[in-house]
């Protein structure tokens, strides 16, 4: 249901490489260059696999999260800033005075922040955006439409700010069953 954008297509990558591996082909073969930001879920980032899959690629990283724990082996790496901070606590916060290339966010919701997030891309940056969406709730948490995107909700924050790139509103089999939400797009 992309509602005239293309449908998600994830190219074949590495295993554990995820959602960000679209990020080379978003940018139509450029290389990618610059400060990428990583926002990962509450109330905790899980493995940082975005943050380490970037990194590892030579891309300088902002990792940001209210529990930066499962990034503390890279905590000496120049090419890695690591942000401990709640993001819902009042502003754009960590955000603020910072431009990004691109950001990734996954498995997080807290709408305030999507507009501001938007407006830290780099004329040209890539949103990587993907999360839980109406209809999660057969499958398990969240259940709570607090942290559930509503139907074509990624494509109204773009209308008018991005060029979606890739959209889907999609049950997903792995790593769980879950029903997603998923944007890549341009400004």
């Amino acid at each position: 249901d992309g509602k005239g954008a293309a449908a998600f297509r994830q190219p074949a990558v590495e295993e554990g490489a995820g959602f960000v591996a679209v990020l080379q082909s978003a940018a139509d073969g450029r290389p990618l260059l610059g400060q990428f930001t990583v926002a990962g879920h509450l109330p905790r980032m899980g493995a940082g696999r975005h943050a380490r899959y970037l990194r590892e690629r030579g891309h300088r990283v902002i990792a940001i999260d209210i529990d930066v724990s499962a990034l503390a082996d890279m905590a000496g790496d120049p090419g890695i800033e690591i942000v401990r901070a709640d993001l819902e606590t009042g502003g754009p916060g960590p955000l603020k005075g910072h431009r990004f290339d691109a950001a990734v966010v996954t498995n997080y919701l807290f709408r305030p922040l999507l507009a501001p997030l938007v407006d830290c891309l780099e004329t040209g940056g890539i949103l990587l955006y993907e999360t839980f969406a109406v209809g999660n709730e057969r499958f398990g948490r969240p259940r709570n439409p607090d942290y559930l995107l509503e139907r074509g909700e990624l494509l109204a924050l773009a209308a008018g700010r991005l060029e979606v790139v890739a959209y889907e509103h999609v049950a997903v089999a792995r790593p769980a069953p879950a029903m997603v939400q998923r944007l890549c797009a341009r400004k």
